[in-house]
């Protein structure tokens, strides 16, 4: 797209590698950020913490943190008491779904996006949804985006009135690697995310699906990973 538009976008952001990116994307296109950050009492908690400090440092317009208590519901280690995966290979992780995965969690946070969009007038919502490296959840696959645009074309007052929300997922099809080359051409703080599902305290477990994503990423990018990890 390139330059400035007058167009405020909405950006799903958690505090991790992947959406920081994508705001920096959404930026770069020439949108006025608004970061939707849900907090949904989940176990990496800290996470809330640090997409404040992203939008701060990438200078946002608008912040809005909203608080979802998904561990009402449960059915994950993320929202229950369930032990986080640790140490899985490529081949494990591939093997199904894993207990990481929070049940209709990107299905409330896109209709909770979709919702702020109509608000604020904006016609699109940025999504860090990724199905190269992704931990097999299905709801970052392509089809289950497009699914959601569909139903935002018939839900919503927006929709109605002929306003498309377009959902966009820019690192869909990007390896790990690539999102963090991608980020170091933008300039993004990846010393401030956080990726870990299971920290000790505020640092990474360095051990979780996530963790070892980040940090082979990284390896593959020839850089180093700025964050600590309780295990090198």
């Amino acid at each position: 797209m390139g330059g400035q538009t007058s167009e405020r976008a909405v950006v799903l952001a958690s505090g991790g590698l992947d959406s920081t990116v994508v705001a920096a994307v959404a930026r770069q296109d020439g949108y006025t950020l608004a970061l939707l950050t849900i907090a949904y009492q989940q176990r990496h908690a800290v996470e809330v913490q640090r997409a404040k400090q992203v939008a701060e440092a990438l200078g946002v317009e608008r912040h809005v943190v909203l608080d979802v208590d998904l561990r009402a519901i449960g059915g994950s280690a993320l929202t229950d008491g369930l032990s986080v995966p640790k140490d899985r290979s490529d081949s494990e992780r591939c093997r199904d779904v894993p207990n990481t995965y929070v049940p209709g969690r990107n299905l409330i946070f896109l209709s909770l996006a979709a919702a702020q969009a109509e608000v604020l007038g904006a016609s699109v919502v940025y999504f860090g949804a990724n199905v190269v490296d992704y931990s097999g959840y299905p709801d970052c696959r392509p089809e289950f985006i497009q699914a959601v645009e569909a139903v935002l074309r018939v839900g919503t007052k927006a929709g109605m009135h002929g306003k498309k929300i377009e959902i966009r997922a820019p690192l869909l099809q990007l390896t790990k690697a690539d999102i963090i080359r991608l980020g170091l051409t933008l300039s993004v703080p990846f010393h401030l995310t956080h990726s870990c599902y299971d920290p000790i305290g505020t640092v990474a477990c360095g051990h979780c699906d996530s963790c070892l994503i980040r940090r082979r990423g990284f390896a593959e990018a020839g850089v180093v990973d700025p964050i600590p990890y309780a295990v090198c």
